[in-house]
């Protein structure tokens, strides 16, 4: 920021951390843009008197980022460039009153459950039925859709309840509802999103519904594909699978945090499994569904994690053989039942293990891409840079996993879907060549 604009009552929504928090600013954007008021997604024109920071409260990482964003435009409201600065979001849930402490220039902090009480700011009512009718953040053919809020697991080490609340599901109807609105937006890709996906419906049908929701979405006009994230896997249903076999616009992709298998740390950490059982549930998916890409994510460092207990972790994903795969270090997060344990592992050896882990994928995922090269692909094409097309195959979810490259004269529009046959692989990519 440079100078003031003199364009006054313009809101600029900046949005850090997880597609659940791009979900809430795409809701927040839609309220305010229907009670008039001239909203922007981390605009770069600088036109703009206010900001409001979208922020994450997850692990360390994100908070220090979150704060120094806050911090970012609190000096740009000291020298004048905006007027109002306010916080929303997870780290704004958890410590406003020690925010508030510490950054005067804040006009106000609003948790996750407070939209109301930040859009009476602007002199705009909260609107129930607009909840579907979003501002998309990106001029894109995917969107994220959120189908619950909350969770009610006891992870140790996760503190999403303390910021999020307990498990609540949006009904099927206003789903399809959202739905249809991003279809009419040009989305042609959802994204099924919950902190636990699995357990959709239990609260308000009595029994799990992600097949009837799946159902209901894969019958509206426009939707080309329906992708699934994060599947808990303690008690997971397995009749999800069938619809992920045989319903043509499901993705063959999932989602499912593992995030450990020695049995002592999955007991430390309250997941509710076993080793036996996440072998087990993984072999069974996949004899279920043939070629489905699996994506997990992993904890190392966590505070009961010994070198044996990391060992069995780097034997599992040389055995299991994932698709795709993160690996987060443990944040040691106060209110959290892991905050009992002392956190004697050191940063160095969690970025250690960290670092071994993804190595060790690293190779996995060159060695299962190689497989592909020869082979056809539907590709939905994301972005054009560089004069390369660039585009994801059904087994790839954006911003997370492989890409494939294009090389066309021929001309693509953004959101198009074409067979690809891959020419060429590295770790993380594949490039190919329109049939």
């Amino acid at each position: 920021m440079q100078t003031k604009s003199n364009k006054k009552h313009k809101v600029n929504i900046v949005t850090l951390g997880c597609s659940k928090n791009t979900v809430d600013s795409e809701v927040l954007m839609g309220q305010l843009a229907h009670g008039g008021i001239d909203v922007v997604h981390e605009s770069q024109k600088e036109d703009f008197d206010v900001v409001i920071v979208n922020t994450c409260g997850f692990i360390d990482k994100a908070k220090e980022e979150s704060v120094n964003t806050i911090l970012q435009y609190a000096e740009a409201k000291k020298k004048g460039w905006i007027e109002k600065l306010y916080v929303t979001g997870c780290l704004s849930q958890r410590y406003k009153d020690n925010l508030e402490e510490e950054i005067k220039e804040v006009d106000g902090f609003f948790g996750t459950m407070d939209l109301p009480l930040l859009l009476n700011r602007f002199e705009v009512d909260y609107k129930k039925e607009l909840i579907g009718e979003r501002v998309l953040s990106l001029d894109t053919h995917y969107a994220y859709l959120k189908i619950s809020e909350g969770c009610n697991r006891k992870c140790t080490f996760c503190a999403i309840p303390l910021m999020r609340g307990l498990h609540k599901s949006r009904t099927i109807e206003s789903l399809v509802d959202e739905t249809k609105n991003l279809v009419k937006k040009g989305v042609k890709e959802v994204i099924l999103i919950a902190q636990e996906l699995t357990y959709y419906g239990l609260d308000i049908y009595k029994k799990r519904a992600l097949v009837e929701l799946i159902q209901a979405i894969s019958q509206i006009e426009g939707i080309e594909w329906i992708r699934l994230h994060y599947a808990y896997p303690s008690q997971f249903p397995l009749e999800i699978l069938d619809e992920i076999r045989d319903n043509p616009k499901v993705c063959k992709y999932l989602d499912i945090p593992i995030q450990h298998v020695s049995d002592k740390v999955l007991g430390d950490m309250k997941r509710n499994t076993t080793k036996k059982y996440t072998i087990d549930l993984i072999h069974k998916i996949r004899e279920a569904v043939p070629n489905i890409a699996i994506r997990t994510t992993l904890l190392t460092g966590f505070p009961t994690e010994s070198e044996e207990d990391f060992q069995e972790l780097v034997d599992f994903i040389q055995t299991l053989k994932f698709d795709r795969l993160g690996v987060f270090t443990y944040s040691h997060e106060e209110n959290t039942g892991a905050y009992q344990y002392k956190d004697s592992i050191s940063e160095e050896e969690k970025m250690r293990r960290q670092q071994l882990l993804m190595e060790i994928q690293s190779d996995i995922s060159y060695e299962l891409n190689q497989e592909k090269i020869g082979k056809e692909y539907k590709v939905v094409i994301d972005k054009f840079e560089n004069g390369t097309y660039i585009g994801r195959t059904e087994f790839d979810s954006p911003e997370v996993d492989n890409e494939v490259l294009i090389h066309t004269d021929k001309h693509l529009r953004l959101g198009d879907f074409v067979q690809v046959k891959i020419t060429e692989a590295t770790e993380f990519d594949l490039e190919g060549e329109l049939v």
